[in-house]
């Protein structure tokens, strides 16, 4: 059923009729051991809870279709990381990498196999894997540079993880921007968390509770915003006009009129794109290829949750 070169017409013929009679179905195992390939790639993945998550997995999926690789789905949410030895024994052709950490041993793991992989998403801090992610740095700056832009200076933050690339560069990125407009980052109106909607809501709750609340909430992602603007409506506090609320990420919901979140967007059918594109070169020339990363300037997406500070205390609860 291969169409081999050289096989004529009539034996064809019949091994066709005869599979039709039998009900022949292909078997990728067998196809794997006779041409070494599987045409299956693994996506790894751990925080589904997260809608980035799936969106940027139905992108890949797509991807990997107009080259005819089949994805598969490899989660853990309960030790946190795949072990190496599930991804490298012959299941798959590639593995896409979406939430490593920055420390991650993972890759180096699979490099050492011999199988090609590709971070999307996330970095390492000592790149050693081709990868496609986004320009946390210059993102967080675009908004240090329009909070400023709105005359904010006590501006507070709910980080990612700072094991997290993006929890890292993203707190990073605010900093710097703040003082490129002379302003600082104050140790109380800061606070790390996971990338979760009531980890979000609990840190954001801590902060509006100060004496001097911040005017203006970076968050790590918009899941984060999310619980930081169910904080605010617990607490009495308008948006935007007692509070501005910034995300990261454009998920669906932060384009909802319900929550019109202004947020920073990165384009994840690029993302998806490029890690595929890496991926496939990785699987041709394999893991001894050109060591290439890639990373997205995001776009700030102005909608409803921002605006200038106010003037005198905050609104009370009703």
């Amino acid at each position: 059923m291969r169409n081999l070169p050289g096989t004529s017409p009539a034996t064809r013929g019949r091994v066709v009729r005869a599979a039709l009679e039998l009900a022949y179905v292909p078997s990728d195992r067998g196809r794997a051991l006779s041409t070494r390939t599987t045409r299956r790639v693994a996506v790894v993945s751990e925080e589904l809870t997260n809608p980035y998550y799936p969106e940027l997995i139905e992108l890949l999926r797509r991807e990997l279709g107009a080259h005819d690789y089949g994805l598969v789905l490899v989660a853990d949410a309960q030790s946190g990381e795949i072990r190496p030895d599930v991804l490298a024994d012959g299941s798959y052709d590639g593995v896409v990498l979406t939430t490593t950490r920055r420390r991650s041993a993972l890759p180096r793991d699979l490099t050492e196999r011999g199988v090609p992989h590709v971070l999307a998403n996330r970095f390492l801090d000592h790149p050693e894997s081709p990868g496609c992610g986004m320009d946390n740095e210059a993102g967080s700056q675009a908004v240090a540079d329009l909070l400023a832009g709105l005359g904010h200076s006590r501006i507070g933050a709910v980080h990612g993880p700072v094991d997290t690339s993006t929890g890292r560069e993203r707190a990073l990125g605010l900093q710097v921007g703040m003082l490129r407009h002379g302003l600082h980052v104050r140790r109380e109106l800061n606070r790390r968390t996971a990338f979760s909607h009531d980890a979000g809501r609990a840190a954001a709750a801590e902060l509006l509770s100060l004496p001097e609340p911040p005017t203006a909430l970076v968050c790590g992602n918009d899941v984060i915003a999310l619980g930081a603007l169910s904080a605010a409506r617990e607490a009495g506090v308008r948006v935007p006009e007692d509070l501005t609320v910034i995300g990261f990420d454009d998920i669906p919901m932060a384009g909802w009129p319900l929550v019109a979140l202004t947020t920073m967007r990165c384009d994840l059918a690029a993302m998806a794109r490029i890690a595929v594109e890496l991926l496939l070169d990785g699987i041709a020339c394999g893991t001894e290829g050109e060591l290439k990363v890639h990373r997205l300037v995001p776009t700030l997406v102005k909608r409803g949750t921002h605006g200038p500070p106010r003037r005198g205390p905050l609104a009370s609860p009703p």
